[in-house]
């Protein structure tokens, strides 16, 4: 989507966060409460100034938006709980923005919680056995994926777990971090391994919390008395799924589609972006997206890495927040936590882990599917 279809101009004004954390005890309402919260005083507006909500989430129970959200007020105001597996939290935020580009509301809030109560797939309930069927797990498939990837490249196994040690020392400056704690090569290569060259801290972990992200009109931060000079300009949505592509990695190939339309809608190039947050659930898939998305050349992303073209600081910060290894992957809240760190890089607000000069920022998350969302936002 973009300003040439006559949509308006929209803006986050407000990000928070409960931090990431293994599953414990604490309420999925706790957990989504006190990002909206922090979102809302982030932004300087209260519960009563937002008009329409989207909730991300994926493993905990239907139907609970309604019963979160009447802790701040019951407000009357539509409310819509959005499914996408691991991009649930990303399609929620992009409703949130088309919502407010569209006309229809002047402030949106997307939210995404999750606690992992209620797995599921839906291969059973659709009644159709595949030859594979749960055989391959993930971590397997993107094993298989990595080899591949350094058959081709020349890639070593300890390039690619140089993306885990990378983001675990962005998430050890990330206090909404789940592995908070920098590691050194050694500890990311430790055995055991669980399939192929993937070790446990190349694995990304599933656990819960939630994030929050407020949309507005240009209208809205006039008669609201919001403060432009904190507000973060989403420039374009893209979300796609998966055609034939002829190829074993196909959320590669998806998301370069998605990420092209991304970009042309935003009116900016790959060479232009200086902030990444992606999927790395699995590190292999951190260095694959980033060639997909043309942030580096076909093969070049493993040596591009170990020249530190990837750190905050490098040529294009790549998962400052530490990424879905280190930062954390609760499903529901992953994509709204994204555009939460995006919107702190690019307000400049981000401290330690401050990535200089940052302009124009690029969020993606795969769902399975396979769906692909892409979204891009800058300083102004």
């Amino acid at each position: 989507m973009s300003a040439a279809t006559g949509l308006r101009r929209a803006w986050v004004v407000g990000v928070g966060l409960h931090p990431y954390q293994k599953p414990g005890g604490t309420p999925y309402t706790e957990l989504g409460l006190t990002a909206v919260r922090a979102a809302l005083a982030d932004a300087g507006m209260s519960w009563t100034q937002v008009e329409t909500a989207y909730t991300g989430t994926a493993t905990t129970s239907m139907a609970l938006s309604r019963l979160m959200y009447r802790h701040l007020g019951a407000t009357g105001i539509p409310m819509v709980q959005i499914e996408n597996a691991s991009a649930s939290g990303s399609s929620a935020f992009r409703q949130a923005y088309l919502d407010v580009a569209a006309g229809v509301h002047d402030v949106a809030i997307a939210v995404g919680v999750d606690k992992p109560l209620n797995f599921s797939t839906p291969t059973h309930a659709a009644g159709l056995d595949d030859l594979v069927g749960s055989r391959i797990l993930p971590v397997t498939h993107f094993a298989l994926l990595a080899s591949r990837y350094m058959h081709e490249t020349g890639a070593a196994p300890e390039q690619i777990a140089q993306v885990a040690v990378k983001n675990s020392r962005n998430a050890a400056l990330n206090p909404n971090a789940q592995r908070p704690k920098a590691r050194s090569l050694a500890e990311v290569l430790a055995p055991p391994h669980l399939s192929g060259i993937f070790t446990r801290l190349q694995c990304c972990p599933v656990g819960e919390g939630a994030a929050a992200a407020l949309v507005v009109s240009d209208r809205a931060i006039d008669e609201l008395g919001l403060n432009r000079e904190r507000a973060v300009r989403v420039r374009s949505s893209a979300l796609r799924s998966e055609t034939f592509y002829g190829t074993a990695n196909f959320d590669a190939a998806l998301t370069a589609e998605t990420t092209t339309e991304a970009l042309e809608a935003a009116g900016v190039s790959a060479d232009d972006v200086d902030l990444v947050e992606l999927h790395d659930a699995f590190t292999i898939e951190e260095l694959v997206y980033l060639e997909a998305m043309r942030i580096c050349k076909p093969g070049q992303a493993a040596a591009a890495l170990s020249a530190g073209e990837f750190d905050i600081g490098g040529r294009v910060a790549v998962n400052p927040s530490g990424g879905l290894l280190s930062m954390g992957h609760p499903i529901g809240p992953t994509g709204v936590g994204q555009i939460a760190e995006l919107t702190t890089q690019l307000r400049g607000e981000a401290g330690p882990r401050q990535h200089p000069g940052a302009r124009i920022g690029v969020a993606h998350m795969v769902g399975i599917g396979a769906v692909c969302a892409v979204h891009v936002l800058s300083r102004n």
